[in-house]
């Protein structure tokens, strides 16, 4: 690879691009509290044989007093505070990305940037297109910076959802996660500078998961893995065609993926290294060990976090892969329904060092841990949290014992009622 961000578009024969904007932090709150995989597994009585296949440790588990606004602005509220100051001041542009919607007007935005504090002269907008949405703004974020209408303006993307998953699910309940990765957007990208013009695209119609009412998930698994693997190629010959002299096994040092759970992330990458190279079983897996596994170690503490997870599994890979001198990453956003995207980026010591400030794995470890019994007694009360109610009452103080588990228990927005079908919160 070579040092410089740069990417060639051999369609519209443009010469390479520095890239100058990209990710600048980066963070993750995904909940007070988490159950063992194998629990839910042992508990549902699900076969343990496939167990293996799901590599998960535990999931994030929601309480009652949490909700898509609660998980954004616990995610974005660290990020903020570690700013400069001025810098809070100069995002103009804060995007919600979210399939946990709360009202088809008002947005998620509204609620967040009211509770962060961000100045009025801000835009806000939410978007959903399923586990892709988070990706869709970060192109848009880019493309609004490098057009230079405001110079060193920033960008505030969450990505926040809550998590549906029941005993209905089957295997997708272990590794169903909740909770929202923030990330800012700006013109000084410690965490991740893009490769501008260097992406490629696939979509298509497909119902292979969907949230049809608020509380109510529908997915069908076979399908959704065709879907993502056939993306997964399909994306990347786009990215082929766009990018001079791209090779998956050698333009990429390091690789992070939409993690729903790592068997079909190691499924995907078997499947282009034998459709592309014919790679004998050993090398892909050398190739997988080296270059996707330190993504996945993060996500194996919380489950799928949706449109969060490619930017979670990005950290894992910051906070987990030698890291000594610049190195492209290659990144795979999937959503359902279905919209795909594979991009790159330049991270290097300075990345890693970003994210560290932000003590994800600490945190991850450091939440209270639920038996089976006390996390489907949770499961009813967590889905009240979507659906409409003109008047609703809602007790944090309730879950203080749970809570005082935790081993680091943060400042947390809760959602403690709604009123004329408006949301209230206070700080716990």
């Amino acid at each position: 690879m070579t040092d410089t961000a740069t990417a060639t578009n051999t369609t519209a024969a443009t010469p390479p691009t520095p890239a100058r904007f990209g990710i600048e932090a980066l963070d993750v709150y995904a909940g007070s509290a988490a159950i063992d995989a194998r629990a839910v597994f042992d508990g549902r009585g699900l076969d343990a044989r496939r167990f293996d296949n799901v590599a998960s440790d535990r999931r994030s588990v929601a309480l009652p007093f949490e909700d898509p606004v609660t998980h954004a602005v616990n995610a974005a509220r660290p990020l903020l505070e570690r700013l400069a100051p001025g810098e809070r001041d100069r995002i103009e542009l804060l995007v919600t990305t979210s399939e946990s919607g709360i009202d088809y007007s008002k947005s998620i935005a509204s609620y967040v940037h009211e509770h962060l504090g961000l100045p009025p002269s801000c835009r806000l907008l939410e978007m959903k297109q399923a586990c892709y949405a988070a990706t869709a703004a970060l192109q848009l974020a880019v493309g609004y910076l490098a057009g230079g209408l405001s110079p060193g303006a920033k960008v505030l993307i969450v990505s926040t959802d809550m998590s549906l998953a029941d005993a209905r699910a089957q295997y997708a309940e272990p590794v169903t996660g909740t909770g929202a990765v923030a990330l800012l957007v700006g013109d000084r990208p410690r965490v991740l500078a893009t490769d501008l013009g260097a992406f490629g695209v696939h979509s298509f119609e497909t119902l292979d998961s969907a949230r049809p009412r608020p509380d109510l998930d529908i997915a069908d698994a076979d399908r959704s893995l065709m879907a993502y693997l056939e993306c997964f190629s399909r994306s990347f010959a786009d990215y082929r065609s766009r990018v001079q002299d791209a090779d998956f096994a050698t333009t990429f040092d390091l690789l992070a993926l939409h993690t729903p759970f790592s068997g079909m992330v190691r499924a995907a990458h078997r499947r282009l290294m034998r459709e592309l190279y014919r790679s004998p079983a050993e090398a892909v897996a050398d190739d997988f060990d080296r270059r996707v596994a330190p993504s996945l170690i993060h996500p194996g503490q919380t489950g799928n976090l949706f449109s969060g997870s490619l930017y979670l599994a990005l950290a894992s890979l910051l906070d987990h892969a030698p890291l000594d001198r610049p190195a492209r990453v290659g990144l795979f956003s999937y959503g359902s329904g279905c919209s795909s995207e594979f991009f790159s980026g330049v991270v290097g010591p300075e990345s890693a060092a970003a994210v560290a400030e932000a003590r994800i794995g600490p945190r991850l470890r450091a939440r209270a841990d639920l038996d089976f019994e006390e996390y489907t007694a949770l499961l009813a009360e967590n889905t009240a949290c979507l659906r409409p109610e003109a008047h609703r009452d809602v007790d944090p103080g309730r879950y203080d014992a749970l809570l005082g588990r935790a081993v680091d228990r943060p400042k947390l927005l809760a959602l403690t009622g709604v009123r004329d079908y408006h949301r209230r919160y206070a700080w716990i």
